[in-house]
């Protein structure tokens, strides 16, 4: 007797990844191949006007959603990358922010993205951390924000906030931990032959306090 497939339970949230031109690819595509089967979260991307948009390098991404379309997220993660020079002076992209805050689960960022995050006021007195070769630029955003110059990743209440580049992929498995468990977290590290750095105090790339 042939036992029938169950049919995949749906997926009834939303974790979104906010992009523009001038993304860093790994910042966004790291935590990707991280999220991509969680059992609950459909993953989607959503740049300003909706359709492809171009990383740093020259790679196009198509977005699912342009602001004017995008539900609200349970998750929202925005990359960094040179594009952030531009977004965190963008008042359409930090109203965005704001708006989709209201009703998030988390609010995560990957690198500079904590500096768009920042400008929209949404780490005011919170503690963070951003990528330390550009640790000047995103601690300028907002000073009330409690920058931490060593740090993999940072927790604060719903907000995540990772250091440069390749941390958003260990961030994004440390926020698999704390929704599905630390086994979930590793499978998923495994199955990517992927060595996690789970210790968010451990920053090999740490600078001194206001470089």
């Amino acid at each position: 007797m042939t036992t029938q497939a169950q049919p995949a339970k749906p997926k009834t949230k939303k974790l979104g990844i906010v992009i523009f031109p001038g993304f860093e690819t790994l910042d966004v595509f790291g935590p990707v191949q991280m999220w991509g089967r969680l059992p609950d979260y459909e993953l989607v991307m959503v740049s300003e006007h909706g359709g492809a948009v171009t990383s740093a390098q020259g790679v196009a991404t198509v977005t699912t959603y342009s602001f004017a379309t995008a539900p609200q997220l349970e998750i929202l993660m925005i990359p960094g990358g040179m594009g952030t020079r531009t977004e965190v002076n963008n008042p359409a992209m930090l109203e965005f922010l704001r708006r989709q805050d209201e009703g998030t689960e988390w609010t995560t960022s990957v690198c500079t993205g904590s500096a768009v995050l920042a400008k929209a006021g949404l780490l005011k007195g919170r503690a963070a951390t951003s990528n330390k070769l550009a640790y000047k630029f995103a601690t300028s955003q907002d000073p009330e924000v409690h920058w931490r110059s060593s740090a993999r990743w940072v927790v604060d209440g719903k907000y995540i906030t990772s250091s440069g580049v390749s941390a958003g992929t260990d961030m994004a498995l440390g926020l698999v931990e704390k929704i599905y468990g630390r086994a979930v977290a590793e499978r998923i590290a495994h199955g990517a032959e992927y060595a996690w750095n789970d210790d968010p105090a451990n920053d090999p790339f740490a600078v001194a306090d206001g470089k």
